[in-house]
């Protein structure tokens, strides 16, 4: 009997922050029950579920962990969050059919990306109103900032290709062809290389930002590839695939697979918790995120959402 109070002890004093501490939460986005699910990532507890616009998708965190920002695809519009207090402050004008979304470095413009518009509409943090339009591809889907702040990627699933955005100039710099329906992407740390996965074509792709051009595709052996994060140290890539139901760890070096973390169906978007340690994954069909452990390489719990969970973002809260 001592040992299990003083084991349930001791898992309170590891999941209780210190007073003033940050919390580290997650954010999924539901597509079909049209909300977002919170989850506390020390305990991996729902703590609320909010209400949002139709058919909620892109979710980005803001640079100081205080407002999260959420695409509405069904309602044209961005709802933005108090990650501390969980609740909806305003609900704005986006552009026709937002997706995927992102900020600046500076945390001062929210670029969305507008799949029937063929366009990234650019909003004023501070106003929330639109201050320019970027034409991008076809059936845009997401975009990502690089580390050094510098660019902005966007993904076009039916041109495609991505679009190098300059964020200095908010001009188009480049376009880039990759391998057919390419979705989602992430950079190496340095800025350097962004790997992109193109979900038709079953391939990821390394592209070289300082020459701007793809340096080799390959095959990751799975279906449906869709989204991609790579770990701190610019070691391995981990890939969801949507239809074989899978998460594949690659070398990033070599681009070879080094393990298969089967998931569940519609393996969808990632996002890492601040240590590295862990990635969450959203399962579309299965309505949960899938939790893995890196240095396993193993599913180590799993959290019911929403219904058809699509994006996934994780903040830490001041």
């Amino acid at each position: 009997m001592l040992n299990a109070v003083l084991g349930a002890l001791a898992f309170v004093l590891l999941v209780q922050s210190p007073a003033g501490a940050a919390d580290v939460r997650v954010f999924v986005t539901n597509e079909k029950s049209n909300d977002v699910t919170v989850i506390d990532a020390a305990t991996r507890a729902v703590v609320k579920t909010l209400p949002v616009g139709q058919r909620p998708r892109g979710v980005a965190v803001s640079p100081d962990g205080r407002r999260v920002y959420v695409s509405n695809s069904n309602s044209d519009s961005v709802s933005v969050i108090d990650a501390r207090e969980l609740t909806i402050l305003k609900t704005v004008p986006a552009g026709v059919d937002p997706e995927g979304l992102t900020l600046n470095k500076a945390g001062t413009h929210l670029y969305v990306v507008n799949e029937n518009e063929l366009a990234v509409t650019v909003l004023d943090v501070a106003s929330m109103t639109v201050v320019r339009k970027i034409e991008v591809g076809k059936e845009p889907e997401t975009a990502v900032l690089s580390p050094d702040g510098r660019w902005i990627v966007v993904s076009n699933e039916t041109s495609n290709d991505v679009h190098v955005i300059d964020t200095a100039t908010n001009a188009v710099v480049k376009k880039i062809a990759v391998p057919k329906n390419p979705r989602g992407m992430r950079f190496t740390a340095d800025s350097r290389r962004l790997l992109v996965a193109s979900e038709q074509a079953h391939e990821v792709s390394a592209i070289d930002m300082t020459k701007l051009e793809v340096e080799r595709s390959v095959k990751t052996g799975g279906a449906r590839p869709v989204d991609v994060a790579i770990t701190a140290d610019g070691g391995r890539a981990y890939v969801s695939h949507g239809q074989s139901g899978d998460v594949r760890v690659l070398d990033l070096k070599t681009l070879d697979v080094v393990a298969t973390i089967p998931v569940g169906p519609r393996a969808w978007w990632t996002a890492w918790t601040p240590d590295g340690a862990f990635l969450y994954v959203t399962i579309g069909r299965a309505n949960e995120v899938a939790i893995i452990d890196t240095r396993s390489n193993t599913v180590v719990a799993r959290v019911p959402c929403g219904t058809l969970p699509w994006g996934v973002a994780i903040a830490t809260v001041p």
